[in-house]
Order: C-alpha cells, then sequence, then structure tokens
C-alpha cells in the first residue's frame, strides 16, 4: 500500500472504508470523509494526472465529482448504485446502455470555459497505428486509412473522455450515471463514442446485428454522420489492436470489431 494514502488521510481528514485497489496506472482506496463515501486516487502515470485535471474541470458534470485534489492524488464522490451498464448490456438492454453512454458523453462535451492543460491531440494519441499497420497490413492497413481520412478532415474539435465505456460510466444514484477514468485528449467529438463498440466483451461486441444496429443508435443519439463513425469505430479498434500486439498479446476483439467496421463501411 503506498504510503501517499497515508498521508492523504491525514491532510483530509479521511477514514479508510475498503480494502485498496492497484491498477495498472494508479492506486485506490475506499474512504469516507465524515459520512461521505468517497474514493480516494492516487496516479501513477502522465495520463492519470492528465485525467485528474480533466475531472477537475468537469466540475461534477456528467462525471464524478472531485472532493479534493493535490500533488496527483484525487479524492472523488464514490459510486454507490447498484445499476451496472454491463449487466444491463448482457440482459436485454444493451440499447438504453448505450443511450445512456451517449446521454453521459453528450454532458462531458457540453462547451465550457478556457480547455484544461495537456490535453493530448487525437493525431498523437493514434501515432503507433501507422507503424503496426505497416507491418502487419490486413484489416490494420484499413484502419490507418479511416484515422488519415478522418484526421486530416478533424470536425468538432473539442474535449474528449478518450475511453468511454460500460466500465467506465458507473451509477452514483440520485446524481445519475456518470463517467469516471478519463484521458485527456482533444479532438473530433465522434471519437469517443467508439470503444462503446468493443464493449462490454468479446461475445457481444463481435455480433455483426449488434454493431449495425448501435451504429444506427449512436449516430441519432449523438447526431452523428453513421459513416464517419463507422470510420471512427474501424481506427479505434485497429488502433487498440496495435497496442495490444506491441505488449505481446492478440488482439481477438479489436480485429473481429474492425473487420464488422469495415464490412458495415463497404455497405454505406
Amino acid at each position: 500500500m503506498p504510503d501517499r494514502f497515508e498521508a492523504c488521510i491525514a491532510r483530509w481528514g479521511l477514514a479508510r472504508d475498503g480494502e485498496a485497489i492497484a491498477t495498472h496506472s494508479s492506486d485506490l482506496l475506499p474512504v469516507r470523509r465524515g459520512e461521505v463515501p468517497a474514493m480516494l486516487k492516487l496516479a501513477r502515470e502522465a495520463q492519470e494526472r492528465r485525467g485528474g485535471l480533466l475531472m477537475r474541470w468537469w466540475a461534477g458534470e456528467g462525471a464524478a465529482r472531485v472532493l479534493a485534489h493535490a500533488d496527483g492524488a484525487l479524492l472523488l464522490e464514490r459510486a454507490l448504485g447498484r445499476r451496472s451498464l454491463i449487466e444491463m448490456a448482457h440482459h436485454g438492454r444493451d440499447d438504453e446502455a448505450t443511450g445512456i453512454i451517449c446521454a453521459v458523453a453528450a454532458k462531458l462535451h457540453a462547451p465550457r470555459g478556457p480547455l484544461p492543460r495537456g490535453l493530448v491531440p487525437l493525431a498523437r494519441w493514434f501515432r503507433e497505428l501507422e507503424p503496426a499497420a505497416a507491418r502487419h497490413g490486413g484489416i490494420l492497413a484499413k484502419a490507418a486509412a479511416a484515422a488519415r481520412e478522418l484526421l486530416a478532415t478533424p470536425r468538432d474539435i473539442g474535449v474528449l473522455h478518450g475511453d468511454l465505456h460500460h466500465d467506465n460510466v458507473l451509477d452514483f444514484e440520485e446524481r445519475g450515471w456518470l463517467a469516471i477514468d478519463p484521458k485527456g485528449l482533444l479532438g473530433e467529438r465522434g471519437f469517443d463514442f467508439a470503444n462503446i463498440f468493443r464493449n462490454p466483451d468479446l461475445a457481444t461486441a463481435a455480433s455483426p446485428e449488434r454493431l449495425a444496429r448501435q451504429a444506427g443508435i449512436v449516430a441519432g443519439a449523438a447526431g452523428l454522420e453513421r459513416r464517419r463513425l463507422l470510420q471512427w469505430i474501424l481506427a479505434f479498434a485497429g488502433l487498440s489492436a496495435a497496442w495490444i500486439i506491441g505488449d505481446g498479446d492478440t488482439p481477438s476483439l479489436d480485429l473481429a470489431v474492425a473487420e464488422l467496421a469495415a464490412a458495415e463501411l463497404a455497405r454505406c
């Protein structure tokens, strides 16, 4: 357990309320500040620190509220609701879950004041796709071509969550559904919806009928051009596949989604 937990507990007058959780990029601890349940999050990577700045910028509009912050540490309101978008998707309410994510995205994308510092442009976010496409070809080459076209003709530029999916939109009870764990990107709004199509799991995401149906749902709910949304799905699935290949693993889910998006694009 990081020593920094103790420093933050003392600084903010917190009480432990559960076991610590370690992820690849941060350390988390359920706590209480008085009667208020919260989550203490300590960043271990620059990406998490950037996400923390973005959470503060959103000020609780569409995202979990930041209760305190200092030196890469965030004290966040904690989601206590029992509803789960993953469970909804698995039990006949997949379209409803997608609609909820789109509604949360609309709040996150709403115009605000000056942009937060350190946002990563989408062109930089996609930099690993071209080399992977050159090495492996196939569907990655199609994904890279889609990304090139999209990035060369940007539309509707704004602050992006960067990792919006079923596990990152939680039930905060009376506060509703709110986002957590942003990446902090800057680019075309349509990109933020691509990750919906890679989730909640391979069995769901690899259904051709599901991708085609949900593309229509997302395009309608978010006010997007369906063909361009499909391009973002293809491009992002290819990028995710490139990352996974770079880690030495097989990107079965991402390759399946990329092929489905390419096939759907061919029908447009």
